[in-house]
């Protein structure tokens, strides 16, 4: 029996495989370039054309001619007329570890005379559409996409409605060139696409995925004024076809010259002298990759001199002289087992997906939030179904999409329950909000999420009372609240599971020493709604104990920097509770006083009303919405570069978009203000400098909220 007779069996698997991941390719390439709608993540489509590539190449028997492992994007749309590229559109080959960078490196060394010096030219990969731009005696004449790479959609009249890219060039120099192809990529910012899906959600609209997918289907729309609506911005990066340009000998050349004729090219670049500074440039980004206003999800390494890169040469696919290097995925698909809803310390329903465990940005995902009911609904996501989930930075994990093409026979649509699961009250939706409210004050969950909140890092920072040590003692009915926890004694906690002698005095040492916590951090730890670390921090300056605070009215509260009559009316509202006014006594009663003893005793008297009349019932937290705060920003953008005092990042920016302002994590000319705070990217304040955009120190923060005024 011949070799190629015994290895049948395996041949044939082999083939199987190929066929399958050819198939699946093929799908995932006309959904994510055609349709502009990806079924799946990249990072999984990635490692399908990794597989399907491999198979081919350790099996050259296979045909791999036709193979979509092979090729670059997709079909042109019939919706546009065809465009031949006259140069290439190429692919990229891509890495996922360093150890592939540096294996990309040494296969370079093959091309490179023992004199070469190699330096690289590191540049953020941005997630959005790669486009070609062609411009002649100056002039936009036609801008298109890639499709395969040799032939792309005739996108021109919609690539006219993009602002920020330019239909003239060159004025600058005085002398323009003949011809110019410029390639580089359309994206979406993200403070556009949260906008876009704001809107979609109002009107009951499609929910775009991710700002890529909205920047795709916002170009190929037939009508160029909804083009126009969508504020898609553009990066130039490459050179294609040209005539009559100076003589350049260095990519960065080529970028610096792209700047001088008034195209956008991004600042965030480098050249480097070695493997190793390209690997920090890419460790660097991504620590620092969610303080863009733009989605990447790469670093691009390319040779710097265009004489090594002409001699190194291209595959049939890709050039040899740059490669990709990915970040770790932050979308990956996994199995959705339930839906659950979880209850907060101020009873609002939460439902939030149960999944299959699944490693995402170096941590292991098991829940993912869904924000609420309608959400819930307009996703169209069911217990059974393959998920996308992302994760970015220190958000949540959330529930993207479904994958429909996987999804099971005879999945239901998801119904927001009835009743609370934790106490069975009914749960209410409250009228024109979204949210859905457990309004049993008394409910278990709520108490415990209350007291979690109270000895969180933020408030009070008790180590070792977290949510399980919580739940425990609530119910051995060792506490009700959180000045409960300033009764507890030693040997009703070393008897407890997982505790000891040990383990009990640490549990108290630490109580003891939250006594000593800054007063506003006994205001965040109260969870008043609406109240900040950056208002719990100037209305502690204004008002210094709870004794101040408690005499304080509506007007006086929102005359403090930052407090408007929405954070003032909630405070009142908070301490007219009489079962907030009990708490407050127990706490003071145990010395939790932040630093100051109380003047001369506030006086707690129950059946207190709220400004205006209103009753108070015992135990429940109001919705406050009788004033508004000041939108003193209203359409203005504004970046903030740098820690501010009494914020953290997500907070200085919520302040500016309740406000009416834009908050965005890119300088440009549309910028209304840098606001600066300690250690703020240089590249930003010289950006700011550079066009003339004003810039806010960070300790007139505050004022510059108030007022909206520089």
């Amino acid at each position: 029996m011949s070799n190629e007779t015994q290895d049948q069996p395996l041949r044939q698997q082999i083939l199987e495989r190929v066929t399958e991941l050819r198939e699946q390719v093929s799908r995932h390439n006309k959904a994510y370039y055609e349709l502009d709608s990806p079924s799946i993540p990249d990072y999984d489509y990635d490692q399908l054309v990794r597989e399907l590539r491999a198979l081919e190449e350790a099996n050259p028997w296979i045909d791999s001619a036709i193979s979509p492992g092979q090729t670059v994007g997709g079909q042109a749309s019939p919706l546009f007329a065809t465009v031949r590229h006259v140069v290439p559109m190429m692919s990229l080959d891509n890495a996922f570890s360093f150890e592939e960078l540096m294996s990309w490196s040494a296969r370079l060394d093959k091309f490179l005379d023992p004199a070469d010096i190699l330096s690289y030219v590191c540049e953020l990969k941005i997630d959005g559409l790669a486009m070609s731009l062609v411009y002649e005696n100056g002039h936009f004449i036609r801008g298109s996409t890639r499709g395969n790479g040799i032939e792309g959609e005739d996108v021109t009249e919609n690539i006219m409605q993009i602002d920020a890219i330019p239909k003239v060039i060159g004025k600058a120099l005085g002398k323009v060139p003949r011809l110019i192809e410029v390639r580089g990529e359309v994206y979406m910012p993200i403070h556009a696409f949260e906008r876009l899906n704001e809107r979609q959600a109002s009107q009951g609209g499609k929910i775009f995925a991710n700002p890529r997918n909205s920047a795709a289907g916002s170009l190929r729309q037939k009508d160029p004024l909804v083009t126009r609506g969508r504020e898609l911005a553009f990066w130039s990066y490459q050179l294609g076809a040209s005539q009559g340009l100076p003589k350049f000998e260095y990519h960065h050349q080529i970028l610096d010259y792209f700047r001088e004729l008034g195209l956008p090219v991004n600042p965030n670049r480098e050249i480097v002298k070695s493997i190793k500074e390209v690997e920090d440039f890419c460790r660097k980004w991504e620590e620092r990759r969610h303080e863009l206003d733009y989605e990447i999800d790469g670093v691009v390494i390319k040779v710097d001199s265009l004489a090594m890169q002409s001699n190194m040469g291209s595959t049939s696919r890709a050039p040899r002289w740059a490669i990709a290097y990915k970040l770790p995925p932050e979308e990956k698909t996994t199995k959705l087992k339930a839906i659950e809803v979880s209850i907060g310390r101020s009873g609002k329903a939460t439902p939030f997906a149960v999944l299959e465990p699944v490693r995402l940005s170096g941590s292991v995902v098991s829940m993912a939030t869904l924000h609420n009911e309608d959400q819930v609904r307009l996703k169209d996501v069911r217990p059974g179904d393959l998920v996308i989930v992302r994760k970015a930075g220190d958000i949540i994990p959330e529930v993207v999409m479904p994958v429909l093409d996987s999804r099971p026979k005879g999945v239901r649509p998801w119904k927001f329950p009835t009743n609370c699961p934790s106490c069975n009250s009914q749960l209410i939706r409250l009228e024109s909000e979204s949210d859905t409210y457990c309004t049993n004050s008394e409910c278990p969950e709520q108490r415990v999420q209350r007291i979690v909140h109270f000895a969180s890092r933020v408030a009070m920072d008790i180590e070792g009372m977290g949510e399980k040590r919580v739940i425990q003692l609530v119910s051995e009915r060792l506490i009700k609240d959180s000045a409960d926890l300033y009764k507890l004694k030693k040997e009703a906690l070393e008897v407890l599971d997982g505790m000891g002698s040990l383990s009990a005095s640490n549990l108290l040492e630490a109580i003891e020493g939250s006594k000593s916590r800054p007063f506003f951090k006994v205001l965040i730890g109260l969870g008043i709604r609406h109240l900040g670390e950056g208002g719990a921090r100037q209305v502690a300056q204004r008002f210094r104990n709870f004794d101040e605070l408690m005499r304080a009215t509506i007007e006086e509260l929102s005359q403090v920097d930052g407090v408007g009559d929405v954070i003032a009316q909630s405070i009142v509202s908070f301490f007219a509770n009489t079962s907030n006014q009990d708490l407050v006594r127990r706490l003071t009663d145990y010395g939790v006083t932040g630093g100051a003893e109380l003047a001369g005793g506030a006086e707690l008297a129950g059946g207190a009303e709220l400004a205006g009349g209103a009753s108070v019932s015992d135990g429940m937290e109001l919705d406050v919405s009788g004033g508004e705060i000041k939108q003193t920003l209203t359409g203005k953008s504004v970046v903030i570069s740098g820690t501010l005092e009494g914020y953290s990042r997500s907070e200085a920016q919520e302040a500016v978009r309740v406000r009416g302002g834009i908050p965005t994590g890119s300088v440009s000319r549309k910028t209304f203000a840098l606001v600066v705070g300690v250690d703020p990217g240089d590249s930003k304040v010289n950006k700011a400098q550079e066009i003339g955009v004003p810039v806010v120190d960070g300790s007139n923060f505050e004022r510059f909220l108030e007022t909206g005024k520089i």
